[in-house]
């Protein structure tokens, strides 16, 4: 019988050559002593928008209820989670504190399904520095973003 896994690390980064510009995510997966690695791009797009399609793209790539500790360097999907700002985007009618549209909210409302099904806990990262997963995240977005540059 096949072991249960339902504690699950996530670690996901987005990267972007001009901003708007080309653009890619890539996102390490580690459960049960396995690790996977997944990566995407688009041709136009933004950083945030990157940074939010690997966390999504991380948490699709699930198929049941996990324990997910979430590790990223963007402090925008960290702090949104952490410091509540999407509750308050969400009860506000997805506008921000300056009453204007909240942007990436198809991503938003997209994040929002995926992390009420697992309890979801986002741990930030500093960037660019010596976590080896957090770099290996970077040189996969980095990578597929070069593939639409």
């Amino acid at each position: 019988m096949a072991t249960l896994i339902n504690e699950v690390t996530i670690y996901t980064d987005g990267a972007c050559s001009g901003n708007p510009g080309p653009g890619g995510w890539g996102v390490v997966l580690m459960a049960g002593g396995h690790t996977k690695e997944l990566s995407g791009g688009d041709r136009n797009t933004t950083n945030n928008k990157m940074e939010l399609t690997a966390v999504i793209k991380g948490l699709e790539a699930l198929t049941r209820p996990c324990k997910v500790n979430l590790y990223s360097d963007s402090a925008y999907v960290i702090n949104a989670f952490n410091q509540h700002w999407i509750d308050n985007w969400q009860r506000n009618g997805w506008r921000n504190k300056a009453r204007e549209e909240v942007a990436n909210v198809d991503l938003w409302k997209k994040l929002l399904v995926l992390t009420s099904k697992h309890d979801v806990t986002f741990i930030k990262v500093k960037g660019h520095a010596d976590n080896e997963y957090n770099n290996r995240c970077d040189k996969l977005a980095v990578a597929a973003a070069a593939e639409f540059a």
